[in-house]
């Protein structure tokens, strides 16, 4: 029972997604089916209705598959990094709140600022920027740059919107 709850415990994120996306899906079966019965309906004012809710849940399918396959190749590419020894290890202080010294996170950006410079082709240095983004609190380059880094990952070039230079 014990290795039950270790697992539960280690797994807690996935656990989460999967209740997420489980509720998503129910919601988007729903929606598909009150699009079709108002697509049935005669009134053309329904019809039109049911059209414009038919896309709902086309627009979330998407987007629930995208999101999961970014967190697949997101994990991946952090089991390949973990393997060659190349993740970035989170020795930053942190207040008593458990928070990252911004002052401390920004010092070791830049770190990572000047490595995905030297080398803007490589999606690990773009994991390892997105790594320190996240620590910095900045989320949404955090977001760009790991973006980057699969798009780079996939053999795709990068847009260099996670801006290794700022």
């Amino acid at each position: 029972m014990e290795a039950f709850w270790s697992a539960v415990k280690n797994n807690r994120t996935k656990i989460w997604v999967g209740a997420i996306t489980l509720l998503l899906v129910l919601y988007l079966v729903v929606s598909l089916q009150r699009s079709l019965l108002l697509l049935g309906d005669a009134n053309l004012v329904a019809k039109a209705i049911g059209a414009a809710y038919l896309v709902l849940p086309m627009v979330g399918a998407w987007a629930l598959i995208r999101e999961l396959m970014f967190g697949a190749r997101t994990e991946q590419m952090a089991r390949i990094l973990e393997a060659e020894g190349g993740l970035p290890e989170d020795r930053l202080p942190r207040t008593p709140g458990g928070r990252i010294v911004r002052a401390a996170a920004d010092a070791e950006f830049e770190k990572y600022r000047v490595e995905t410079e030297a080398a803007p082709e490589d999606w690990r240095s773009w994991f390892r920027l997105a790594c320190a983004y996240d620590a910095a609190g900045d989320r949404k380059r955090a977001r760009s740059s790991m973006r980057d880094a699969v798009r780079l990952f996939r053999g795709r070039p990068a847009t260099g919107a996670g801006t290794a230079g700022t």
